[in-house]
Order: structure tokens, then sequence, then C-alpha cells
């Protein structure tokens, strides 16, 4: 049995530390364009080194919490619905 028995939280500590890891990889992600939820267009914008593209469908930041990171697919998805 390994460090916490069973049912610890390692697998999900592994697993945030893999998306951590991609995310500083793709540090600088581009936020693409969106419309807001009141129909306006905002253009899409870069962000700085060890930054991200963060937030929803609806509305784009850049932050550097990459368990908030919204990758360029993700946002492509939300240009589809």
């Amino acid at each position: 049995m390994g460090p916490g028995g069973s049912g610890s939280a390692w697998p999900l500590a592994g697993t945030v530390l893999v998306a951590v890891a991609t995310s500083l990889a793709a540090g600088g992600e581009d936020c693409l364009w969106y419309v807001d939820r009141n129909g306006s267009w905002h253009p899409g914008f870069d962000c700085d080194f060890f930054t991200f593209c963060c937030g929803n469908c609806h509305q784009r930041y850049c932050c550097r919490d990459p368990l908030r990171l919204l990758t360029e697919r993700q946002q492509r998805h939300c240009l589809a619905f």
C-alpha cells in the first residue's frame, strides 16, 4: 500500500501537477476574440509570458492561475456553440 493508503489524494495531486506543467509550457497563451453576454464583440489579445488566458466563453482575461487556464481549443469550442 502506498503513502496515504487506498483512496489517497496522490492520483489527484499527479493530475494537478500535469495540468500545471502543461500550463507552464503554454505560457503566453492567446485569448481569442469572443462575444460577451450582451452580444458585444471583443478582439483577441496576447497574454504575457507566464500568464494565461482565463475566464469563460463570454469573458476573458489574463491571469497567473494555471487551474483557470482557458486553452485556445476550449475557446474555439465556445465559438462553435
